[in-house]
């Protein structure tokens, strides 16, 4: 994915993400609750998101469908941090992660288990 999301819209498929589709006016409602936005900063960035190929608007009710998902964001996001800050470097990556925060013994253990997953993974390749 080449798409470049901003903080801004990715609030805006935030919502898309979590709710589903919906009008406009709802997520202009949510992002009320949530921001303060108003009503018109909430139709530019939709028309932003619609601009870049990441939403789709149909009608009626200007309702609003996310064309890319979370997870496709997530990977192109943690890609480009890998790149601009940890030299393509996942390893690099996790000790900062790791050396900067607190974890629970079950955050530990999920990462285990990724662990041995990955190295399972690669065994049988």
């Amino acid at each position: 994915m080449t798409l470049k999301l901003f903080d801004s819209e990715l609030k805006v498929m935030d919502v898309l993400w979590k709710e589903g589709d919906m009008p406009a006016k709802q997520i202009s409602d949510k992002l009320k609750e949530t921001t303060g936005w108003n009503m018109n900063t909430t139709y530019t960035v939709i028309k932003k998101c619609i601009a870049k190929g990441a939403i789709e608007r149909r009608e009626p009710n200007f309702l609003c469908h996310a064309l890319i998902g979370r997870e496709a964001v997530q990977v192109a996001e943690t890609q480009e941090l890998l790149h601009k800050l940890f030299d393509s470097s996942p390893d690099l990556l996790f000790a900062s992660l790791l050396g900067h925060q607190k974890l629970s013994r079950e955050q530990i253990d999920n990462l285990r288990r990724m662990v041995s997953q990955l190295q399972a993974q690669e065994e049988d390749q």
